[in-house]
């Protein structure tokens, strides 16, 4: 287990891109509107708790299914890809199960499958085969401060960036999670031969 500056940045940078918190923005905004208040220490902590425990047991729930980390992350980088071309393309692939509802129960389309969603999962087991455990940890919990720091300022956010703002942003992060889709296609497929 070494630390490694790049693997951080990198695992950062990925996990932004597929959790999408900035894109997310409408739907948040949308369900703190209905629901009045958004419990984003709960989100938070829920989300992480999500992300680290498939960290490290999603290998062995793999494993009960005979898949090995190479072809799982052959799976995610498919994810990737096409979750990087609904957000360039501005078309849904992937149905929204996101619903809003009362008091607490926001919790759980925020946590899960806003932020820890199944591309979200897909996307750690992946890293998992091309960099440390420590470094994923440490990407991690970037990425939960930065989902912190969004929940708790979503309104101010609608107002500052605007909707063209996050089409631009949407569109950035879209390119970022081709490029690693087909990077993690290339490493990956080249293992099992």
């Amino acid at each position: 287990m070494t630390l490694s500056f790049k693997e951080i940045i990198s695992v950062t940078l990925i996990l932004f891109s597929v959790i999408d918190i900035v894109g997310s923005l409408p739907v948040l905004i949308d369900l703190r509107k209905k629901v009045g208040k958004i419990e984003s220490e709960r989100a938070t902590v829920v989300s992480g708790a999500l992300m680290v425990s498939f960290l490290f047991v999603g290998e062995r729930i793999l494993k009960l299914f005979g898949v090995d980390v190479a072809s799982f992350a052959v799976a995610g980088a498919l994810i990737i890809f096409l979750i990087g071309l609904e957000m360039i393309l501005g078309r849904t692939i992937f149905k929204s199960e996101v619903e809003a509802g009362g008091g607490a129960t926001h919790i759980v389309p925020i946590a899960f499958p806003l932020i820890a969603g199944a591309g979200t999962l897909t996307t750690i087991i992946s890293l998992r085969a091309e960099y440390q455990t420590v470094n994923i940890i440490i990407g991690i919990v970037i990425n939960l401060i930065l989902v912190y720091v969004v929940l708790k300022s979503s309104e101010w956010l609608e107002n500052r960036i605007g909707p063209g703002g996050l089409a631009v942003l949407r569109k950035i992060f879209g390119i970022i999670l081709l490029a690693i889709a087909i990077k993690l296609l290339k490493t990956n497929l080249i293992a099992d031969f």
